[in-house]
């Protein structure tokens, strides 16, 4: 798969696994959080991507986890409010070794 496809599938699945929600039950507990799953090819999980939540809603206003081996990530006690997100995927030869 060339660079351009793999970024675009990447990108395309951090879209479809974001899942930013504030219900009322959210705002009525104070906390929410949001997860999801980030592949790299369709079956594959994309494991080491960087996934941030901003918002003016945090005091450090930008929280990151990073995908476990299958892709999922969990960003979680997020205070009530509207959420952006970005995803950083780990470059080919970050902690590897030839």
């Amino acid at each position: 798969m060339n660079t351009f496809a793999r970024r675009a599938a990447l990108w395309l699945s951090l879209i479809v696994g974001f899942v930013s929600f504030v219900s009322p039950s959210a705002h009525a507990q104070g906390t929410s959080g949001i997860a999801g799953v980030i592949r790299e090819h369709i079956r594959s999980g994309a494991s080491g991507v960087t996934v941030e939540a901003a918002s003016p809603a945090l005091i450090e206003r930008t929280r990151a986890v990073v995908t476990d081996e299958s892709g999922q990530y969990k960003i979680i006690d997020l205070p009530g409010g509207t959420y952006s997100s970005s995803g950083t995927p780990m470059r080919p030869s970050a902690g590897r070794s030839s």
